[in-house]
C-alpha cells in the first residue's frame, strides 16, 4: 500500500536530521585579526542566533544644561559606548555579543582635519578586547565631513547576535 503522505514524511525527517541542531555545536565564530586590535578579522554568525540591530548613537552631553558640549573624540567614544552597554543590557545582550560596528568620525583641528582613529581606539580597547570582556567585533571606521548636528564627531551603529 502507498502512502503519499508518508514519503513526505521520511523525506522531511531525513532533512531535518542532517541540519545542525540550535543546541548543538553552532556557536557564534570569531576569527582573524591582530592579537593587539580591538577588533576581528571575520565573524560567522549561525542562522539559528538571535539579531539586534541598534541605530546610529551619537555622545550625551558632558553637563545636561551645556548641550552643545560634547567633548572630543575620547569623550564621545566613552559616552557612546556607555551608552550602548545600556542599551544592549535593556534587551538581555551584553558589549561581548557585538558582531559588527561602524564607526563615523568627523576630523578634528587639533589633529590636522583628520579623525582621531587613536582617540577613539583607547576607548574601544576598555569595551572589546579586554580581560573583563574579552570578545571583539568587526568594525569598519569612515571620516566624515560631517554629523547630524554641529560638535558631533562620533557616531557608532552596531549590530549584535546571540545563540538562543
Amino acid at each position: 500500500m502507498k502512502c503519499p503522505g508518508m514519503k513526505a514524511a521520511l523525506f522531511s525527517g531525513a532533512l531535518l536530521a542532517a541540519l545542525p541542531s540550535a543546541a548543538g555545536a553552532q556557536s557564534i565564530e570569531r576569527t582573524g585579526g591582530n592579537a593587539n586590535s580591538p577588533i576581528v578579522g571575520s565573524i560567522a554568525v549561525p542562522a539559528a542566533a538571535n539579531l539586534l540591530f541598534l541605530s546610529g548613537a551619537v555622545a550625551s552631553p558632558i553637563d545636561p544644561a551645556k548641550p552643545d558640549e560634547l567633548g572630543d573624540t575620547k569623550a564621545q567614544t566613552l559616552s557612546i559606548l556607555t551608552k550602548m552597554k545600556a542599551q544592549l543590557a535593556e534587551k538581555g545582550y551584553s558589549m561581548g555579543d557585538v558582531v559588527k560596528m561602524t564607526v563615523f568620525l568627523v576630523g578634528t583641528p587639533t589633529n590636522g582635519g583628520r579623525m582621531d582613529a587613536a582617540g577613539m581606539n583607547e576607548v574601544f580597547r576598555t569595551f572589546f578586547g579586554s580581560a573583563d570582556q574579552p570578545n571583539r567585533p568587526t568594525r569598519s571606521t569612515v571620516q566624515v565631513a560631517a554629523l547630524g548636528r554641529p560638535n558631533i564627531l562620533v557616531e557608532i551603529e552596531a549590530i549584535a547576535a546571540k545563540m538562543p
